[in-house]
């Protein structure tokens, strides 16, 4: 089985409009791109092109990029981490907005090394994740009772309401991202559930858990966005 290629979404900066026309700085960015696309198999799901001066935060280019990341659960490209910000806290920014992004000039200089803080913490909540459920393996292991909502203590119930609030929150979230792949897809004529997930599956655009698009999918999403 063929593994699936990476998928990536580029992005170029330009900072004056004599820049733009010219072309001068976008050439040298798009080679870039396309030689570690080629030279790592991955494949280039969308571009979006800036002109504006590294100094502005709000770029809406570079808001629609990121945006297609979250979509498509695709990374980042750009050919020089200034096209993005020499503004640490920005790039910050993008750890905690869930996209992943990869500088071809700097390849160690990624949310790992930017939030190395962060993964330090979120690896301390992953080992005590994992010691939790090895002691319940072993404890099904010896064939004891897991437990059920009853046995819960108070404490535990209202974290669980609480961790069902957060997941209910992330998925409309995530469905309202979508929302404009939907008003898409029917401008596109797609009249159907099964032909609107198809229009989606066919853009990469994944469902809110990460999965290929059904039309029950697209129903529970619709039901989401209209809440």
């Amino acid at each position: 089985m063929v593994p699936p290629k990476s998928k990536f979404v580029s992005y170029y900066r330009v900072s004056t409009q004599k820049q733009g026309r010219s072309g001068l700085g976008l050439e040298a960015q798009k080679a870039a791109v396309e030689a570690y696309l080629k030279a790592h198999g991955g494949v280039d799901l969308a571009s979006f092109t800036e002109v504006e001066s590294g100094k502005n935060n709000a770029r809406p280019q570079l808001q629609a990029a990121l945006l297609r990341c979250r979509q498509t659960r695709a990374t980042l490209l750009v050919a020089k981490l200034d096209r993005l910000s020499r503004n640490a806290a920005f790039l910050m920014n993008l750890r905690d907005a869930g996209v992943k992004f990869q500088a071809l000039d700097i390849p160690e200089a990624n949310t790992l090394t930017l939030g190395v803080l962060a993964v330090l913490a979120q690896h301390e909540r992953e080992l005590i994740s994992a010691r939790t459920k090895a002691a319940l393996a072993a404890r099904r292991a010896r064939g004891l009772p897991m437990g059920t909502p009853r046995d819960m203590t108070p404490y535990a119930k209202h974290a669980a309401k609480l961790a069902g609030t957060v997941n209910a929150a992330k998925a409309r979230a995530r469905a309202a991202e979508i929302a404009p792949q939907f008003k898409a897809a029917r401008e596109a004529g797609c009249a159907s559930l099964r032909q609107v997930a198809a229009y989606l599956n066919n853009l990469e655009i994944t469902t809110p858990r990460g999965k290929c698009w059904t039309a029950t999918a697209v129903a529970n999403a619709q039901r989401l966005i209209a809440a």
